[in-house]
């Protein structure tokens, strides 16, 4: 019998049993982190209770996220340096993609002169400054994730 979180993780074996890994060590720092910001909470009064699950679960995924790119387990076919090449040229053209449609999708909010989403030039620049933070960290984690599977990929063989 299934459970319903294995519909969220990948067919192969190794993958799946690294990932439940990343994911109990990422739920034991969780417990950790809220026990922490709590007892700070009760001494310093720093912490309010939505601050503290705020904190926790974004330590949660990045910690998750984190792990699976450092890992490189993503990309296992990836062993010589013409798939390598390839897959780099794959994923910058991933990321053009995301900023093309993200631009495109700027445009037509401009068409449609949303004003509710950008009152003002200050806004405008937020927007494109995300994209360009979000675009930088999409390339930058799929290439360290392909680095470090190639790497490590080509100590296997």
């Amino acid at each position: 019998m299934k459970s319903w979180i294995t519909y969220f993780l990948p067919d192969d074996e190794y993958k799946e049993k690294q990932i439940l890994f990343f994911i109990t060590e990422a739920a034991i720092l969780h417990i950790f982190s809220i026990i922490l910001m709590l007892i700070l909470t009760v001494f310093l009064e720093f912490f309010k209770a939505e601050t503290i699950l705020l904190i926790s679960c974004v330590i949660f995924l990045i910690y998750v996220t984190a792990r699976y790119i450092l890992s490189g387990i993503e990309y296992s076919d990836i062993t010589t340096e013409k798939a390598f090449k390839k897959e780099r040229r794959a994923i910058l053209l991933k990321t053009s993609v995301f900023v093309s449609f993200s631009l495109i999708i700027l445009g037509i909010i401009t068409i449609f002169n949303v004003s509710v989403l950008f009152a003002n030039e200050d806004d405008w620049m937020a927007f494109i400054g995300l994209l360009i933070s979000a675009s930088i960290l999409m390339f930058g984690a799929n290439y360290i994730s392909l680095k470090r599977s190639y790497r490590k990929n080509k100590e296997l063989l």
